[in-house]
């Protein structure tokens, strides 16, 4: 097998003046059209506006942490969104209505969140990216999504011209999937979460977590325990940002965990799983992967399956993104090959195909 960090000793060349590799937590993406930079909503409006009547494609990007672009960039109008504020709109006894801007970075919304006895998103900690790009993925991870607390999400409707408040049922939400994932039609504005006024986590679901907390599923425990555990586990699968590992150079988990009907499951044998919606089954992606034959530091050219995550596929430095889709279309078949499963891509591919 290669040597699958070779490329770690390499310097990283400097990306290219107006690279979109700037932008994305992969480092990768090639070269954009026009960059504009929005701190208000309606500046972010006015840009899409305007670039529609130019008729101009949009890409919007705010963290950058689920974005996978093509070496050739995105040749139309790049919306760097960047708008910021966390605000209490209504509140009663038992719970708060937050409304946090598009652009807030995430974590330091749920650290927030704790600080003040908010909970319901605890376990959502560590998440790189913005607040408004948590509805489009319906972001999940250790038992927790957004759906779960999402209660409105304001957006502008390019079709419509007129900026509306979605309901969570018109936003469509399901397992890593919303109205707005496969969709230009959208720029999210800001979003509300009502969360439960406590200084208690929401009821413990994931059992790895549980297990590090020496709790049982269903307990609940104080929420900054839960934020710190969360922080911990997400650090040693290299899924918290730091320039200086590689192996946080990824989009987090780059395949979906596959949903199979009961009945394919039925034809399998040895393989870990966990109930889906509708009697289906959910089986992991990273047993999958490992069991077919791609291990932690399974190398590509100047990419890499992370050392410490099966699920992120890295940029070790000198990668591009042709390569990493190479890597990940090798996973891919190598997974459908060994069990009959296909693996779907998590994040959204812009000018780029898997």
């Amino acid at each position: 097998m290669p040597d699958a960090f070779a490329d770690h000793l390499t310097d990283t060349p400097p990306a290219p003046e107006n690279s979109l590799a700037a932008y994305t937590t992969l480092r990768l993406g090639g070269p954009a059209g026009t960059v504009t930079t929005a701190v208000h909503a309606d500046e972010a409006v006015a840009t899409v506006r305007n670039a529609s009547a130019k008729g101009l494609p949009v890409l919007i990007l705010a963290g950058g942490s689920n974005v996978v672009v093509g070496d050739a960039g995105f040749a139309g109008e790049v919306l760097l969104l960047r708008n910021r504020g966390i605000e209490v709109v209504a509140e009663d006894a038992a719970t708060v209505l937050v409304r946090v801007a598009a652009g807030e970075p995430w974590d330091a919304f749920v650290q927030y969140a704790v600080t003040n006895g908010w909970s319901g998103v605890e376990c959502l900690s560590g998440i790189p990216g913005s607040a408004g790009a948590t509805p489009i993925q319906n972001v999940g991870a250790y038992g927790q999504e957004v759906a779960h607390t999402i209660e409105a999400v304001r957006a502008y409707d390019r079709v419509a011209d007129e900026t509306r408040t979605m309901t969570p049922a018109e936003c469509g939400f399901g397992y890593r999937s919303s109205v707005f994932k496969h969709s230009d039609r959208y720029l999210v504005l800001s979003v509300d979460f009502r969360l439960d006024r406590s200084t208690d986590s929401a009821p413990i679901r994931y059992a790895e977590l549980a297990r590090d907390l020496g709790a049982a599923a269903g307990d609940r425990v104080p929420s900054q325990q839960a934020r710190d555990t969360v922080l911990k586990l997400r650090a040693g699968k290299g899924m918290v940002l730091d320039p200086e590992d590689r192996d946080t150079w990824s989009v987090g988990s780059f395949f979906t965990n596959p949903v199979v009907s009961a009945e394919f499951f039925a034809t399998l044998t040895g393989v870990p799983h966990w109930p889906a919606a509708d009697g289906a089954v959910k089986i992991p992606a990273a047993w999958l992967i490992e069991q077919a034959g791609f291990p932690k530091g399974f190398a590509g050219a100047g990419v890499a399956i992370s050392s410490k995550h099966t699920l992120a596929l890295t940029n070790r430095g000198t990668g591009t993104t042709g390569a990493l889709l190479d890597l990940a279309r090798t996973i891919r078949d190598g997974v459908r090959d060994r069990f009959g499963i296909e693996l779907h891509p998590e994040p959204v591919l812009i000018n780029c195909a898997f």
